[in-house]
């Protein structure tokens, strides 16, 4: 549906461009987009391999699994019908982890695993189970503490403090995340009301 959407958005660009005689501009606008596009792309891959390495040295390091051990508590608090040491609770560590430090790249295929071992214990093929809604609303929140891909698009950018933003992303953060925790919670408790459980 968004494919359509900026499909339709660009057919209806360039036919006004058409229409309105400024199609020239249009082309330029195109190649100045591209160019600045692989500029672009290139300044974040740089920021990403430094982060991605220094998760592989956290990793190697057992930062992770201090990491794990930490947030097991809140995790099990959080997704309460996964068995404790199931894999799925490794998978979700592991994409909240990446997210916390703003690699949305590397936590997608964690993301990914924790939903399918999370629907591994589903009775239903069809209906999302309570901890698979709580995992996406969390994710949804945008919990990141370290904001790597804005600090380095900021960085391409010449930013005089491209790090100033990490205080207000706390902030941010934290609102939302909490936020939707709550949310979840109360439309779960609702739902079960209404269902009489």
């Amino acid at each position: 549906m968004i494919n359509l959407i900026w499909a339709c958005m660009a057919i209806i660009g360039i036919v006004y461009a058409m229409f309105n005689g400024t199609m020239a501009d249009v082309n330029q606008a195109l190649f100045e987009s591209a160019n600045e596009a692989v500029t672009l792309t290139i300044g974040l891959v740089s920021m990403l391999v430094f982060w991605l390495g220094f998760m592989r040295i956290a990793v190697e390091a057992g930062i992770l699994r201090a990491l794990a051990k930490v947030f097991a508590p809140i995790i099990h608090k959080l997704f309460p019908e996964i068995p404790k040491g199931h894999i799925a609770i490794q998978y979700i560590l592991s994409n909240i982890t990446a997210n916390i430090f703003g690699l949305g790249n590397a936590a997608t295929p964690m993301g990914i695993k924790a939903m399918e071992e999370m629907k591994k214990l589903s009775d239903s093929s069809t209906t999302a189970t309570r901890s698979m809604i709580t995992f996406l609303a969390i994710n949804t929140s945008g919990i990141t503490l370290i904001p790597t891909t804005v600090i380095a698009i900021r960085i391409q950018y010449n930013s005089i403090s491209p790090t100033e933003i990490v205080g207000t992303t706390i902030i941010a953060t934290i609102i939302a995340t909490t936020s939707a925790i709550l949310l979840d919670r109360y439309f779960y408790t609702r739902s079960k009301k209404k269902s009489g459980g």
